[in-house]
């Protein structure tokens, strides 16, 4: 298939563009070219501005794409800018698991509803990451209800390439007795694996499937038995402080995600307890050689 990728040359977008590459796709990646990529001869290349509209329909003008994948989009007007440039017969949003208000155990896709919900077309700084992801579903489901798309709905991915520091933060913190201020310490949390959620997205390319779908590891953990982790592994002692520095995950409620619509597409995601603790003990080994 002929692929379009925004994005897709950093973090688990590059699990993505490699497992669409080994399947055997044409793929195409467009970004402003501002970071370097490993792909060489395997893709081609387009240069363009995301949130230019003009820019957007100037380079894929003429060009048809059996699915793209948009990584990019965070607000409304992202998803606008791309559906009116692109020809496509499949468009792949990578949304997030923010848009549901709350999380609450056992989150299923039909918990947001984006039909229902006031839309407003909105740019990327005017409202919280929450409310703008809410407003690029919103977007798909009101503007673009008679196009094929999927809207991706992921927790927060990490591993061993998270450029976000969360993880590592309560890693740190606990290892340096630095204080830290977590409001939600014993709650239960998804996760997704970062790789994984590059295979599942490069997974749906040929799937018959519509709408929102929800895509983490199976299992849950809390901070408190990451931090545990980290004391027994370090012989550190966390110190939790009201004054402390703000703890990344903070304001996140207890929360699970169901994937039984992902898991009965024929994907089956790996056990959150069964690869977390390595990654763990790779931060650790990152604080100490620092």
């Amino acid at each position: 298939m002929k692929i379009l990728v925004l994005g897709g040359t950093r973090f688990f977008g590059i699990p993505m563009v490699e497992e669409l590459i080994r399947q055997g796709h044409d793929v195409t990646i467009a970004t402003r070219q501002m970071a370097k990529d490993h792909f060489g001869d395997a893709v081609s290349r387009i240069q363009v501005e995301r949130m230019d509209p003009v820019q957007m329909e100037q380079a894929l003008k003429g060009k048809h794409f059996d699915v793209v994948y948009d990584k990019i989009a965070y607000c409304s007007n992202d998803i606008k800018y791309a559906m009116d440039a692109i020809d496509c017969d499949k468009y792949i949003y990578m949304s997030s698991t923010s848009v549901y208000d709350p999380k609450k155990l056992n989150t299923k896709e039909e918990d947001f509803d984006a039909l229902g919900k006031e839309f407003v077309w909105c740019n990327r700084f005017d409202f919280p990451y929450e409310e703008i992801k809410r407003q690029a579903e919103c977007a798909l489901w009101q503007k673009y209800g008679d196009k094929n798309w999927i809207a991706v709905r992921y927790p927060f991915a990490i591993g061993k390439d998270d450029y976000t520091g969360r993880l590592l933060f309560y890693v740190e913190h606990t290892m340096k007795s630095i204080p830290m201020k977590i409001d939600n310490i014993d709650d239960q949390m998804s996760f997704i694996r970062s790789d994984e959620a590059g295979k599942f997205m490069a997974f749906l390319a040929d799937k018959n499937v519509q709408g929102a779908i929800n895509g983490s590891s199976s299992g849950t953990i809390s901070l408190r038995e990451i931090i545990d982790y980290v004391e027994r592994k370090t012989g550190s002692k966390a110190i939790l402080s009201d004054t402390g520095d703000e703890a990344p995950y903070n304001g996140e409620s207890e929360y699970s995600i169901n994937t039984d619509k992902a898991e009965g597409l024929g994907f089956t995601f790996s056990n959150l307890k069964d690869w977390i603790y390595e990654l763990i003990d790779h931060y650790i080994e990152l604080v100490e050689e620092k």
